[in-house]
């Protein structure tokens, strides 16, 4: 059956994918084209379990930065496929699914972004690293969650700051290094979406647990963790904790990587507001198995970035590595 054939019939198409040991495809077509597959901690147990590498955001870049793959197949979200092209523009970058977008990018639309930066000229401009690429372009450094207090501090204190897109994780750093900085009022539907009640219901339930929080969270629920870090930070003190029950409040996905980093530990994924899966990113979990095996076989989706658009998100994005170290 030819490819054209299949797109234009998902009922074909399914058929024909059921009948595919997909993992040992992957493996294959991963040797054939000298390809590498990066994974988020928030992706699906079947991607991670098959990915080359995986990481948080920061981890991720360098990764990118440093392979030596033709192609580069990142399984996770918009923002961090561009981040990858921005990084490795003389090589292919696919994504499984382009719906996988991102609520905090979305939240930080380029023009009314450009209107908000013009208000105050004479700041430095941090954008977190969950942005698009016209947003890197009109910054000055990019962070991440795990390096966000250390690029801040690197800002000399004369300066006025703005800090894009999550209010959140700026109200968190800010708090952490005494800068007073303007923020754009972005969120994260997961990061948001965290009940603080049900959170003391749970810690009532479970009175020798630790509560693990991303900073992407409200500064109230921040207030009753016993440890703050980005994904790859709450991995790692998990890990090295001497307790043996967490409650965690970030997206499910790191879970798998949890249980599997610490067998003999218990780990509970903190509550949202609502009856539903809405701790679990909706746009992560649109990658799968079988559009992973797609996107190799045909090399599409693939990442394209205007190259005068990629030279300006590319000197930010290197200050943070170079700040990073």
């Amino acid at each position: 059956m030819l490819p054209s054939e299949l797109a234009s019939s998902p009922s074909r198409r399914t058929s024909t994918l059921a009948h595919l040991d997909l993992v040992s495809e992957i493996g294959r077509l991963k040797k054939e084209k000298n390809a590498v597959i990066l994974a988020h901690y928030y992706q699906n147990e079947e991607i991670q379990e098959l990915a080359d590498f995986i990481g948080d955001s920061l981890e991720l870049a360098r990764v990118a930065q440093k392979s030596q793959a033709d192609l580069i197949l990142f399984a996770g979200v918009h923002f961090m496929a561009e981040g990858a092209k921005i990084l490795n523009p003389s090589r292919k970058v696919l994504m499984p699914d382009l719906r996988a977008g991102c609520s905090l990018s979305d939240s930080c639309p380029p023009l009314a972004f450009e209107r908000f930066r013009a208000k105050y000229p004479d700041h430095f401009v941090v954008s977190y690293i969950n942005c698009s690429a016209a947003i890197k372009a009109q910054s000055d450094v990019i962070c991440t969650s795990s390096n966000a207090v250390k690029i801040v501090n690197r800002i000399p204190k004369d300066r006025g700051i703005i800090f894009a897109p999550d209010r959140n994780l700026g109200a968190y750093v800010a708090e952490q290094t005494g800068r007073d900085m303007i923020l754009w009022q972005g969120t994260c539907i997961v990061h948001e979406t965290f009940s603080e009640r049900k959170l003391i219901d749970l810690k009532v339930r479970h009175p020798d647990a630790e509560i693990i929080a991303h900073p992407e969270c409200e500064a109230t629920l921040l207030a009753k963790a016993d440890f703050i870090g980005s994904t790859s930070a709450l991995l790692k003190y998990a890990m090295e904790s001497a307790k043996k029950t967490f409650i965690v409040a970030t997206e499910e996905g790191i879970l798998h990587q949890m249980r599997k980093k610490a067998p003999g530990k218990e780990f509970i994924p903190a509550p949202p507001n609502a009856n539903c899966a809405c701790n679990e990113c909706p746009f992560m979990k649109l990658n799968t198995l079988e559009k992973v095996y797609l996107a190799l076989r045909d090399e599409t989706p693939e990442i394209q970035i205007p190259e005068d658009l990629r030279q300006k998100a590319l000197l930010p994005l290197e200050r943070m590595l170079e700040w990073s170290l």
